[in-house]
């Protein structure tokens, strides 16, 4: 990692606030909600293997997931189900939960750092990020948190239409899921807008 990883966090606490960072899963996929997290990590705390959740097996991702949320000051999600983001488009959908996470936090006092996204709409100011969760701790820490709580959810919905493969793909635009479209047709949590023809 490069040291501008930390350095966001070390210029917080010198100022003597909080920092937050923010980021969010689930804009690719046919199906689920997109989910944002906000998380706040004390000035003085390393988690070993923070990253990018992209970067990081889905086995790691869980075990991070609990040293973060045990860790840390404060952190809440933001979640937008499917029929929201077919009304709203997929960035509003984003923004909205962006906007969840971060007014969801108990503690009010911070200053917010998110991975690039423009026109939140929140009492803050924030500073938005290009390929911020590769760059900022609290970003990274907060992209595992909103890729595992994605992913917990696309299992709950894998137990309930098993015939889909969820846990597997979870909702992405794989063969197997697409095939399973045709042959089972769409569900609710579907976003008709992502399908293009499949299953018309």
């Amino acid at each position: 990692m490069t040291e501008y990883f930390y350095d966001r966090e070390r210029q917080a606490a010198a100022e003597g606030k909080y920092l937050a960072g923010a980021d969010e899963a689930g804009r690719g996929p046919l199906a689920g909600p997109v989910v944002a997290a906000a998380v706040i990590l004390p000035a003085d705390s390393f988690i070993e293997g923070i990253d990018d959740s992209k970067k990081i097996s889905e086995k790691k991702r869980e075990r991070l997931y609990e040293e973060i949320t045990k860790t840390a000051v404060d952190w809440a999600v933001g979640i937008v189900d499917a029929d929201v983001i077919e009304k709203i488009n997929i960035l509003n959908a984003a923004r909205l939960a962006f906007q969840k996470a971060v007014m969801a936090l108990k503690v009010k006092d911070f200053v917010l750092v998110t991975d690039y996204i423009s026109g939140l709409e929140l009492p803050m100011e924030y500073t938005p990020i290009v390929k911020g969760d590769a760059k900022v701790y609290s970003i990274a820490a907060a992209s595992i948190v909103a890729k595992v709580t994605r992913d917990r959810i696309m299992r709950e919905y894998d137990r309930k239409y098993p015939e889909y493969g969820f846990a597997r793909h979870k909702g992405y635009g794989t063969k197997a899921h697409r095939e399973a479209i045709l042959q089972y047709g769409i569900l609710d949590i579907h976003r008709p807008s992502f399908l293009g023809k499949i299953g018309k």
